[in-house]
């Protein structure tokens, strides 16, 4: 596959918008499909839900199992599972399909939530966005035979880089048929984990992973995570949208403003995820609060020397995290993504954005 990178200037066009649009994370409690679609639909760039609590083919890690040789899958314990056996005897078939992009698609078995986001009409939309679990988290969280983590492989790790990236490239594909500007979001809620001293894969062996990771996935291309990693490792990566939650690292991100700086001047945009979903957090908030929170991260930002006004052309909104656990069950997320809508309406009127 061809290398390439593409350097966007300040203030030339981009295909991912920015103008505190609103979008979300994917990963959603709700049991009906129609009810959760509904709610995807409803934001500036909708995407596909994933929805685990409705089915365990629903699950993201699952979703990336498809096709990968060796992965071991218990729906009815709810496991998901690696065996190296399972691995050398499949994966002769697997490489047979390696040039065959809708091989590495979202089946209808392992996602009919995906399936039918597809069928809708997305001419009037400035884009859609998709997403797959990344390799750094799907190889920390699967376990093969010994009860170790399948990222610590010398083998394994390697193909596991690049059978993530043909997915990514496969959804992206799919999706541009029915958007020219969509995008893909990589999943990594596991990737803060590489700078703790005793995680064992450490940044300096991910950084090579992930920088051939994202050169062999087709752009937009960007990373999720919640978490609270060393931002000058995720801001120099060749990503074009970062998504985190700002509600919670919000003062620790705004710390490191010059990787910021270069990250949105190279074309990057930021996903600001302000409002909370979890139940008790959310409901400490409003809209003032949560609207002064995020200001006094751009005052920070400002006063490091990013033009405001360039900040917010590159910015976009969400809720901070997903949250399956809520006492409520769907009605704080729900009420969330609701706030995500009024908190943007409300600041792009008052920043004069279109």
């Amino acid at each position: 596959m061809i290398k390439f990178a593409v350097i966007i200037q300040k203030g030339s066009p981009m295909p991912i918008p920015g103008d505190l649009l609103t979008t979300a994370m994917a990963v959603m409690p709700h049991k009906n499909v129609d009810r959760a679609l509904e709610m995807a639909l409803g934001l500036d760039v909708p995407f596909w839900p994933q929805l685990p609590h409705y089915s365990y083919y629903e699950d993201m890690y699952v979703q990336a199992s498809e096709h990968f040789p060796g992965a071991v899958v218990d729906f009815e314990k709810r496991t998901l599972r690696f065996s190296m056996d399972k691995f050398i005897a499949e994966l002769e078939d697997c490489l047979a399909h390696f040039e065959e992009l809708e091989y590495f698609d979202i089946s209808r078995t392992y996602s009919s939530v995906y399936h039918r986001f597809l069928e809708h009409d997305f001419s009037d939309r400035k884009s859609i966005r998709g997403q797959m679990e990344g390799p750094i988290s799907f190889g920390f969280n699967v376990l093969d035979q010994d009860d170790r983590p399948i990222i610590f492989d010398d083998t394994v790790r390697p193909f596991l880089l690049e059978f993530m990236a043909k997915r990514v490239n496969s959804q992206l594909s799919r999706l541009k048929q029915l958007h020219p500007d969509a995008f893909m979001f990589v999943d990594e809620p596991g990737l803060q984990f590489i700078f703790s001293a005793l995680s064992g894969y450490s940044d300096q062996a991910a950084r090579p992973d992930m920088e051939n990771f994202f050169s062999m996935i087709e752009r937009p291309r960007g990373v999720h995570l919640c978490g609270n990693p060393d931002w000058d490792f995720l801001l120099g990566q060749d990503l074009d949208i970062l998504s985190l939650d700002v509600y919670s690292n919000g003062e620790i991100f705004s710390k490191y403003s010059a990787s910021i700086k270069r990250f949105l001047d190279r074309g990057g945009v930021l996903v600001w995820g302000i409002v909370p979903a979890n139940f008790e957090p959310f409901e400490s908030e409003n809209l003032n609060s949560l609207e002064e929170r995020l200001e006094e991260i751009w005052q920070e930002l400002t006063s490091r020397g990013i033009d405001r006004e360039f900040l917010l052309s590159r910015s976009m909104l969400s809720p901070a995290t997903c949250c399956l656990v809520n006492p409520d069950g769907e009605k704080t997320v729900e009420k969330a993504f609701s706030a995500t809508s009024l908190l943007s309406t409300r600041l792009r009127e008052k920043y004069h954005l279109a």
